[in-house]
């Protein structure tokens, strides 16, 4: 058996590094995959559910969110795999109409969807339990499961990745923003000083000579940007704090 089955898996997985959730079911796959356990195949059709629920929960407008869409088709509290996978390509608006030539290949995504939600019904060792004395699956099972489940994966990915996402409401890092970010910084310039209340006091200066002000506490500006910074300067307070004298009232 072969890492180099689920190649969109790990992508995806690297890319939401920051998902809990998703990287403890990335982390079990790749141990009953390991293990050549068929438990891997339940593990990678969790791994799709979770990626599609993330992937709502990015694109999802919480305006018009998708569970109130007359026809959504994740309206009940317990949406199907399939269900879900609709979700993840609804949001994304893959296909802008039905007699576009890429529907036919967004049907076949959606075959390998059912294809693998059937696979595990009957043959997950997770979710669904098999008897004890049931005989462990082939690798060519496993391998199946694990193509499917790695097509989806990756056709989602690639899809989400061509998007803009909102920087509002984005669960993605600074970094995701590499180009905006370059745009800000390279046409705006910045003013800042600390006021008497200890915020600091700053003004975006746009091109056009509009300003935008902001304020933020010095503490919350530390542990925003740089984690090591916040701790540096928090020991340096705390040692100011404890060497500076006590007040006392005079009786």
């Amino acid at each position: 058996m072969s890492a180099d089955w689920y190649p969109g898996i790990k992508a995806f997985s690297m890319y939401w590094r920051h998902a809990p959730m998703l990287q403890q079911t990335f982390e079990t796959l790749e141990r009953e995959f390991a293990d050549e356990n068929d438990a891997c195949i339940d593990a990678a059709k969790g791994f799709v559910e979770c990626a599609c629920r993330l992937l709502i929960q990015e694109l999802d407008n919480p305006l018009n969110p998708i569970e109130k869409w007359p026809d959504s088709p994740i309206r009940n509290a317990h949406p199907s795999f399939s269900n879900l996978v609709s979700a993840a390509f609804r949001l994304m608006a893959i296909v802008e109409r039905r007699d576009d030539p890429f529907s036919k290949v967004v049907s076949q995504h959606y075959s390998l969807t059912e294809a693998l939600g059937k696979f595990c019904d009957i043959a997950g060792t997770v979710s669904h339990g098999k008897e004890g004395l049931s005989k462990r699956l082939s690798a060519h099972h496993r391998r199946s499961a694990l193509l499917a489940a790695d097509a989806i994966v990756t056709f989602l990915h690639e899809a989400y990745r061509e998007r803009e996402p909102d920087p509002v409401r984005t669960f993605e890092p600074y970094e995701r923003f590499e180009a905006s970010n370059a745009i800000i910084d390279g046409h705006t310039t910045l003013r800042a000083e600390l006021d008497n209340e200890g915020y600091l006091r700053a003004v975006v200066i746009l091109p056009d000579g509009e300003e935008v002000p902001l304020a933020v506490e010095t503490s919350r500006l530390l542990f925003g940007v740089d984690r090591e910074a916040y701790k540096l300067v928090l020991n340096a307070c705390c040692e100011a704090k404890a060497a500076a004298p006590l007040d006392t009232e005079v009786a």
